[in-house]
């Protein structure tokens, strides 16, 4: 450790019976970084966080807290007191020189839209979240740690939040699977694998890069450890019988090679993801005509969800589903697929449908039931996988489930490992459309490459709900944007391209709003000016209206030129209609506005020399 260090590890070592998580460990955060740990699933990063905060105790070593220094922690599942308020829970967050602060409170929950009056008892997930985030947040921190801050957040509150952490100054370390969100926020990498702590000064967009040059320093130093453990084998064999107590000794040392190769090839292992699409069913998968849907929510108040909504889904489609919490997004889903009935309007699904959904609320499962029960319901000890028959404890291994866990129930899995468990369970099972409802959240991040690699390989339809906008730039052809108050907006492209096209509906807005007020202030007749023998020139108010119109016909004839070009290719109308009509509609009141402008520009320029010449 060194003194500039405001929490750190030295020596530090743990184990879970005989199994030792990491051992002669030392680190730690300085003020100002802004760290993420990485490592695969399984590799100890909640556990080592828990080490840093306090919240777990450690076999040996020591760990240090410059004097002074508060820590705050946010654990990858919160526990919530029975009773008592958002309020209430967000407030016991503060310092005690704080502990009046109420104020502070109110400010923190307001962007997150979590009224403090709220029961604690009554929380969603992604209430919860944000109840715990306001609690960690409120405290102002020295050292920040977070466990998945991202899980069952909607966007906006995640980009919320990843302003509030770039203005944070103390140290911050945080565990999350969100690319986006780590290459976003983070300067420096923590890279926990096999038990040893690694450090890259740059942030995770650097992780593939480094991870990769530490990965074949790491296969040469194996090969010269093999070519030792050749020689020393060798030496061992022509040994001689008088030289025993030597030859022990180099055995000892032989022996320890070789463990030390074995821990360095005691890779952890990944999951086997893969998808066997049907080749059955038509080109159309989902037709939606002008369908509403509402419903009255636990104030009895009328909540629309969809107004007015058409859309077509062929076989193929991948559509990415966004929005608020709260806002559809789910209601969208089952409404579309048919497992809710629309209040009007007319939905048709395509023939021959094998429809495979990943319920984010996980009601599917049966909690007391075993793993097995879960993958055999009617009994025996194999299951048909993509056609072949497949004993249950060796397909479970495939998803990354030990032996032992094939008879545990459900209820005693971690969130991750019930997302494995739904996967497996629909997996085994080809179809030709997938609905997906959140199935990044509890993922860890190698798990999560894998699942986008199965699903770019799958050849049906995807439907896909999530906060995860890496992966719905990696798989999504369309976005719906679930707008609140009935709207949804269908977008091309990933989630990038979906930021970039609202951009764009908002300046063109913007545009027309300019072009609004162009037209009213051509159309106002001028201020006549007043009879005076001395009257020789405009009014200051008409100069300056003279003095602007050139640079106003200029922009406008601008974009005038803009929309004809594009209004000019030939596929646009069949490509985004929508669009096409916004074009249209923007290049006619374009057209009207520079034409007042000229005539408006003409009688200036006639009344200024008339008053000249007079």
């Amino acid at each position: 450790m060194t003194p500039t260090h405001l929490v750190a590890l030295q020596s530090a070592g743990l184990r879970f019976g005989t199994k030792s998580l990491f051992n002669d460990l030392s680190f730690g955060l300085a003020r100002g970084e802004r760290a993420c740990l990485v490592g695969r699933n399984g590799s100890g990063k909640s556990t080592l966080l828990k080490v840093i905060a306090g919240w777990q105790e450690i076999d040996e070593g020591e760990r240090f807290v410059q004097p002074g220094c508060t820590v705050a922690y946010l654990p990858q599942d919160p526990v919530f007191e029975k009773d008592g308020t958002v309020f209430d829970h967000v407030k016991a967050g503060l310092r005690p020189e704080m502990a009046d602060a109420d104020y502070m409170v109110d400010a923190i929950l307001a962007p997150m839209n979590l009224p403090g009056e709220r029961l604690l008892a009554g929380l969603s997930g992604g209430e919860g979240r944000r109840a715990a985030l306001a609690r960690a947040l409120i405290s102002e921190p020295d050292v920040l740690l977070m466990d998945e801050p991202t899980n069952h957040l909607d966007l906006p509150t995640i980009q919320w939040l990843e302003e509030e952490l770039g203005r944070f100054k103390g140290a911050l370390m945080v565990i999350s699977h969100d690319r986006t969100f780590l290459n976003n926020l983070t300067r420096q990498t923590f890279w926990l694998d096999r038990g040893q702590i690694f450090k890259n000064n740059k942030g995770f967009e650097d992780f593939d890069r480094w991870s990769e040059e530490l990965r074949e320093k790491e296969e040469q130093e194996l090969y010269r450890l093999n070519k030792q453990i050749q020689r020393e084998e060798h030496w061992l064999q022509r040994g001689v019988t008088a030289r025993r107590k030597r030859n022990m000794g180099r055995l000892r040392n032989l022996h320890d090679l070789r463990q030390k190769r074995a821990e360095w090839m005691r890779a952890p292992g990944t999951a086997k993801l893969q998808a066997e699409t049907l080749d059955t069913g038509g080109d159309k998968v989902i037709e939606a005509m002008h369908i509403s849907k509402s419903y009255l929510d636990k104030d009895s108040n009328q909540r629309t969800i969809l107004r007015d909504f058409s859309t077509k889904i062929k076989r193929g489609d991948r559509i990415g589903i966004v929005g608020p919490n709260g806002a559809g997004k789910s209601t969208l889903v089952k409404t579309l697929i048919g497992r809710q009935e629309p209040d009007s309007g007319s939905i048709k699904l395509g023939t021959n449908l094998t429809l495979h959904y990943f319920d984010q609320k996980r009601e599917d499962l049966k909690l007391d039931d075993t793993l097995w029960e879960t993958l055999a319901p009617e009994g025996g000890d194999s299951i048909m996988v993509r056609g072949q028959q497949k004993h249950v404890v060796s397909y479970l291994k495939d998803f990354l489930f030990d032996e032992g866990q094939a008879r545990q129930p459900v209820h005693a899995l971690s969130g991750g490992e019930k997302n494995r468990l739904l996967l497996a369970r629909m997996l085994a099972q080809p179809s030709n459309f997938m609905v997906l409802d959140e199935p990044t959240n509890d993922l860890d991040m190698d798990t999560l490459d894998l699942l986008v690699e199965m699903l770019d390989d799958y050849e049906g339809t995807l439907m896909i709900v999530s906060h995860d906008r890496d992966f719905l730039d990696r798989l999504a052809t369309a976005i719906y944007a679930v707008e609140g108050d009935g709207e949804v907006v269908e977008y091309a492209g990933g989630y990038s391209d979906y930021l970039a096209q609202k951009a764009l509906s908002r300046q063109e807005e913007e545009e027309v709003r300019k072009t609004e007020k162009a037209k009213i202030r051509a159309s106002e007749p001028a201020i006549p000016a007043r009879k005076s023998k001395q009257a020789s020139k405009l009014s200051y108010k008409e100069q300056r209206e003279l003095d602007g119109l050139p640079a106003l016909m200029e922009e406008l004839t601008g974009k005038l030129d803009s929309c004809q070009d594009e209004l000019g290719q030939a596929d646009l109308f069949t490509k985004d209609p929508d669009r096409f009509a916004r074009l249209t509609r923007l290049l006619e009141d374009t057209q009207t506005a520079l034409e007042e402008a000229e005539e408006r520009w003409l009688e200036l320029e006639e009344k200024q020399e008339a008053l000249q010449k007079g």
